[in-house]
C-alpha cells in the first residue's frame, strides 16, 4: 500500500505544472539582405542585388561587380539605380563606403545579370569589407514611378 501511495504521489507531481515565468526575449539577429530599400518605387519589391565583389579599377576608382534578380514574373526594362554601400555593422547615420550609380539591364522573369559599375573613392579595394560583411541600400531612379 505504502509503494502504491508513493508511486501514485510521483505520478501526480509529474503531472502538474511547473510555475510560470517570463519566457526571454530571444536575440534580433540581423536579418537585412545584401540590399534593402524603403524606395516607394513599384518595381523595388522585385529586385534583389547580391554577390558583390570589389576590385581596384585604378588610382581612386572602385569596380563593383554584382548579381541583379528580377524576381518578379514580369519583364523588366533597363532600370537606373543609386546604392549607397555600407557595412554589417554600419549605424544610422553612419556615411557609406561609397555611392555610385549603376545601370541595370533589361531583366526577364525570374532572370539574373552580372552587373558592373565604377565609382570615385578615397579608399583602397583591401579597405572595402569583405563581400559577405557588405550591404547596401538602393533606390530605382529611373524609369520614374
Amino acid at each position: 500500500m505504502r509503494t502504491l501511495l508513493v508511486v501514485l504521489s510521483f505520478s501526480l507531481a509529474a503531472c502538474s505544472s511547473a510555475p510560470e515565468t517570463k519566457a526571454a526575449k530571444p536575440a534580433q539577429a540581423d536579418v537585412s539582405g545584401p540590399a534593402t530599400t524603403t524606395s516607394k518605387h513599384p518595381l523595388a519589391k522585385y529586385i534583389e542585388f547580391a554577390g558583390y565583389r570589389v576590385s581596384e579599377a585604378g588610382p581612386g576608382k572602385l569596380k563593383i561587380k554584382f548579381i541583379a534578380v528580377n524576381h518578379s514574373e514580369a519583364d523588366l526594362g533597363e532600370l537606373v539605380v543609386k546604392m549607397r554601400m555600407t557595412t554589417s555593422v554600419s549605424k544610422p547615420g553612419d556615411p557609406p563606403v561609397t555611392e555610385f550609380e549603376a545601370k541595370i539591364p533589361s531583366l526577364g522573369p525570374q532572370e539574373i545579370r552580372d552587373v558592373t559599375a565604377t565609382t570615385d573613392t578615397k579608399k583602397r579595394a583591401y579597405e572595402i569589407p569583405d563581400w559577405q560583411f557588405i550591404r547596401t541600400d538602393f533606390d530605382i531612379i529611373s524609369p520614374a514611378p
